[in-house]
């Protein structure tokens, strides 16, 4: 067994936003060091981080530089470019994890639905679009509404389209402005997510969640979900398969239907910690910032149960146009016992932008509808704006 000594390597990561800033907290106190690189300066992660490189999040002379100074590579946005990564990593020596192939696999959302549909991992129908006939025909055969997604570069439900017609049909496809698939519209019981993390030899997933959504946006997750058991229990099995797939250590944030009757479908992987997964630094036995550290790094993982019944809600901008960024009645949450506030650091705030969150985690005897109940009183508290 490899002897592991701190203070330790350093990590190097492509992006420097929320996910990077709660990837360097969690770095810290296992003796790791974390370089960022962002094309903004002074980014959200700058303030924690060890040192940032400013540069595009493509640009490869700077990619260069960061894997100089890292033992590790790794990435918090799917927008870092897996040519360059893997072209980086196989001149200088420094592994990137998770591995640019399943990068690429997840930045075409058609890719990623073929791979994962021939992996047999349950998914729904879909097809490619390459006019608005195929959307048509996409009606006929699964019914309206269909869902129209932009096959590369969308994230937070951008370039998601419900289109509710044939009539809708080039209306929406002009609107995602580039390749584009098509899937049925999955009329689900609840949407659930699984957190799942891939070692060296080992893997791990931290218990279920349950999403809840507007305008295709994350608004809170909710754990223990409340999903059957049976239900759960599938979903645990369909992220082992899905990790299956995927190449290289790191943490997955692993989105899923619930149906009806109980069936578990696939809706999309983000290959790095999760927005679904924040509330598992008060709520679980570790993060899962700490467990892509671990896990990038070759490291052994970290427990995933539960601690307690715990509740998680997103800070978004309410605000009607970018400006200068000033949370107001941050008291209500600082007062309020077991209620955790997480700011971004965000400079400018911008409509419906995460700009941070606040996590409960149920102290004994609370339930999650009474840790939602208070979860959502203290986000209508906050707000950016004087009015």
């Amino acid at each position: 067994m490899t002897t592991l000594r701190t203070p330790g390597p350093t990590l190097g990561v492509v992006g420097g936003g929320q996910l990077g800033r709660m990837l360097a907290e969690a770095a810290a106190p296992l003796g790791v060091e974390v370089v960022v690189l962002d094309p903004t300066p002074d980014c959200p992660a700058a303030p924690v981080a060890r040192d940032q490189i400013v540069a595009e999040f493509d640009d490869e002379a700077g990619i260069r530089e960061l894997a100089a100074r890292a033992d590790v590579l790794t990435f918090e946005i799917e927008l870092a470019d897996q040519d360059v990564l893997e072209r980086v990593s196989e001149d200088s020596g420094t592994p990137v994890h998770p591995d640019p192939a399943t990068l690429e696999t997840i930045h075409d959302k058609l890719v990623q639905k073929r791979t994962l549909e021939d992996a047999g991992v349950p998914v729904p129908p879909f097809r490619a679009v390459d006019g608005p006939d195929d959307v048509r025909e996409a009606i006929d055969d699964y019914g309206a509404p269909v869902m129209l997604k932009a096959r590369t570069g969308g994230y937070d439900g951008r370039g998601n389209v419900p289109v509710e017609s044939k009539a809708d049909a080039a209306e929406a496809l002009e609107s995602v402005a580039g390749p584009a698939m098509v899937e049925s519209f999955v009329d689900f019981k609840r949407e659930i997510s699984v957190i799942a993390v891939k070692g060296d030899d080992e893997t791990a997933a931290f218990p279920i969640g349950e999403n809840v959504h507007e305008d295709e946006i994350l608004r809170e997750t909710i754990v223990p979900a409340g999903s059957e058991e049976a239900v759960e229990q599938r979903a645990r099995e369909v992220a082992e398969d899905v990790l299956g797939v995927m190449e290289g250590r790191g943490v997955y944030g692993i989105e899923l239907f619930e149906a009806p009757n109980g069936d578990v479908l696939l809706n999309e992987i983000a290959p790095r910690p999760h927005n679904s997964g924040h509330w598992t630094i008060e709520g679980a036995q570790s993060s899962q910032f700490e467990q892509h550290v671990r896990a990038v790094l070759g490291w052994p993982l970290a427990a995933t149960d539960l601690r307690s019944p715990t509740v998680s809600v997103n800070l978004l901008g309410d605000v009607d146009k970018s400006r200068d960024a000033e949370l107001r009645n941050v008291d209500r949450v600082l007062e309020t016992p077991a209620a955790n506030l997480h700011w971004y650091g965000k400079r400018q705030v911008r409509p419906l932008r995460k700009m941070g969150h606040v996590t409960l985690a149920g102290r004994e005897g609370e339930t999650t509808e009474e840790l939602l109940e208070t979860a959502r009183e203290l986000e209508r508290a906050v707000t950016f704006t004087s009015e």
